[in-house]
């Protein structure tokens, strides 16, 4: 992975999804040439010259102000997620190599596991910025069995494992999850070569990743809901909320619950009662 391309790409790609109207610039009619605002348009908008701002979209971040930044993320309408990708891909053109960023552990330490473990009607789990699975409670190995049974990575299951189309009854959906969970985390640790090489091989074995990180899409993976198709359970129609921990920097907690007097609660009890009569992995 480039740094400057990601750069070029990110920009180009959200200034083509904005249409004249939509930055409340008139329309002079006719078909333009390219998608989207013209270079010189954001350039006006955000109060540079547009030569500078030519500068931005070959990739050029080094020594560009936070101020000039926020005024192309304003004009460009990025949303919180996609502002913040920005800014990183800012922080590691301007690191010094002293502060580039290590990668994670793939250990968690011995508390957060016992916290796991109490959580007895949640599946739950710790995953890292690459989506590995370090740890989870037993229904959290239940219900991710197929997934932890491989690499226990989630974009490597969701990409290169038949049996995700199985247990994802929204797959496009999920892929795309996946894809923005491990774009956003190229920005926060573009030096990171376990994620840069998690990326290479989704890219060389699987189309659908390819077309999707080709996007540019980055959001945060932080509440929603999953529909699931356990082979045990049934279907189960899950909401999750994923926090990141402090103490464990890149490091994150993911829980699924569902609601009360639900069939999919029911389907999470049919799971723990089956889950304590099998040897599970992890």
């Amino acid at each position: 992975m480039s740094l400057q391309s990601d750069v070029r790409d990110f920009l180009t790609s959200r200034r083509a999804r904005l249409t004249p109207e939509q930055a409340a610039l008139p329309a002079h009619g006719g078909r333009r040439r390219v998608p989207g605002l013209r270079r010189e348009e954001v350039a006006v908008l955000a109060g540079m010259s547009v030569d500078y701002y030519n500068q931005l979209e070959r990739g050029t971040l080094r020594g560009v102000s936070e101020g000039v930044l926020d005024s192309v993320a304003r004009v460009l309408r990025l949303d919180e997620a996609e502002r913040s990708h920005l800014f990183d891909l800012w922080r590691a053109a301007n690191a010094a190599p002293a502060r580039r960023r290590h990668p994670t552990t793939r250990t968690v330490r011995p508390g957060l596991q016992r916290l796991l473990d109490a959580m007895t009607e949640a599946p739950a789990g710790i995953l890292n910025h690459r989506m590995d699975i370090l740890a989870a409670n037993r229904l959290g190995r239940a219900l991710f069995s197929h997934a932890l049974s491989g690499s226990g990575n989630l974009a490597r299951f969701a990409f290169l494992d038949a049996r995700a189309r199985d247990l994802y009854v929204d797959w496009d959906g999920a892929a795309d999850d996946s894809v923005a969970i491990l774009r956003t985390a190229t920005g926060s640790n573009p030096h990171d070569p376990e994620l840069s090489a998690l990326v290479g091989e989704l890219s060389t074995h699987s189309e659908d990743f390819r077309t999707r990180w080709a996007a540019h899409e980055v959001r945060f993976h932080r509440s929603g809901t999953k529909q699931l198709r356990h082979p045990v359970a049934g279907v189960l129609d899950l909401s999750f909320e994923a926090v990141e921990l402090a103490a464990d920097p890149g490091l994150a907690l993911l829980a699924y619950t569902a609601a009360a007097g639900s069939p999919s609660e029911d389907a999470l009890r049919l799971l723990t009662s089956w889950a304590m009569t099998q040897e599970l992995p992890l």
